[in-house]
């Protein structure tokens, strides 16, 4: 990676793990701190994730573990909620470069668009409502709960983005890595057996 794109990427890092930005709003934020005058391309997504696990390493070693199972197991409890809804976890919890400031994002895959907000009405959950990017780019409902993590004492933002039910088989496509971009609940409660303790 050239210079350039490892300081970008070292100052995104530590605005998704210090601030809980996502990835294009961490990279715009960096490239603003150093400046219009230097140019350079910026680092992909797999480069930035790699920042991000250097800087857990070096600067959260001590506290990310308990604040990602904290977050894992709050997704578990939605998930579980969300059950006829076939949530499936993504983002920094399903991957392990959550911390406290992360928000959790659960797809779930719905025969009726409406019937997820149905159902946190019936819930007596109270949530937003916004269209976001899905998975190749089309615009799909994130509905947006904030919880409280007593664990982590942060209000947490668990999202989820509703799909078709059938948009479940390519949204289960391993990414050029070989690695699964999500997991149902039987898949996190795997990765939560094979935590550290």
């Amino acid at each position: 990676m050239e210079s350039y794109q490892a300081e970008i990427a070292a100052a995104a890092a530590r605005l998704i793990v210090e601030e809980g930005l996502d990835y294009g709003a961490a990279k715009r934020r960096a490239v603003k701190q150093f400046g219009t005058g230097r140019r350079g391309g910026l680092p992909d997504n797999r480069e930035l994730e790699a920042a991000v696990e250097e800087y857990i390493a070096l600067f959260c070693a001590d506290t990310q573990p308990q604040e990602l199972r904290a977050l894992r197991e709050l997704a578990l409890q939605w998930m579980q909620r969300l059950a006829r809804f076939r949530p499936h976890l993504g983002g920094a919890v399903w991957r392990g470069t959550a911390t406290r400031h992360s928000d959790i994002y659960l797809q779930l895959f719905c025969e009726d668009s409406k019937a997820a907000e149905i159902a946190l009405i019936d819930m007596g959950v109270r949530f937003e409502v916004r269209s976001v990017p899905g998975f190749h780019g089309e615009l799909v409902d994130a509905l947006s709960v904030h919880v409280r993590c007593d664990t982590v004492q942060e209000s947490i933002g668990v999202h989820l983005l509703v799909y078709d039910q059938d948009d479940i088989r390519g949204a289960l496509q391993p990414d050029d890595q070989g690695r699964r971009p999500r997991g149902d609940a039987d898949a996190l409660r795997r990765l939560m057996e094979n935590m550290q303790p």
